[in-house]
């Protein structure tokens, strides 16, 4: 599915499991010499947002959390929805918070009409997961989301 090594995915049973392992996870990419600016965390909304932070600052680490079309600060670990990811590149990324229920996105699935909509909410959705998981650790709290089992 994806060029280059298969994104490592780990399911956990709570928020707090999740956000610990992301934080391990990028101490030791940091301790191979990763920059923490060439590092980047993805959610899939700004609902997710703060519990991605959370895994960062109790870590240790610097957060940048850019607007659309401001350049990226040197320092900082980024923090950014999945829908900014595209045209970006970092050495390491973690795509953080696959629950079911962000993914697909649960406000987006209750405002499909019919079928066809549905299919186009599913395809749209998968392919933004694609965009946000080049070199990606995927995370998630169970149940996660039915795209994971696409890897």
């Amino acid at each position: 599915m994806f060029d280059g090594p298969a994104p490592e995915v780990s399911r956990f049973v709570t928020a707090q499991q999740e956000e610990d392992a992301i934080g391990l996870w990028i101490k030791a990419r940091a301790a191979q010499g990763v920059a923490p600016h060439e590092i980047a965390v993805f959610v899939r909304s700004s609902d997710t947002l703060e519990r991605a932070k959370r895994a960062l600052t109790a870590s240790g680490f610097a957060v940048s959390a850019p607007q659309p079309g401001v350049d990226l600060e040197p320092g900082p670990v980024v923090l950014l929805p999945m829908h900014l990811a595209k045209g970006l590149e970092f050495r390491a990324v973690v795509v953080a918070c696959c629950d079911a229920d962000e993914l697909p996105h649960s406000a987006r699935l209750k405002a499909v009409s019919d079928d066809a909509d549905l299919e186009e909410v599913y395809d749209s959705e998968r392919h933004l997961l694609y965009v946000a998981c080049t070199r990606a650790r995927v995370t998630a709290v169970d149940p996660a989301s039915e795209f994971l089992d696409d890897f």
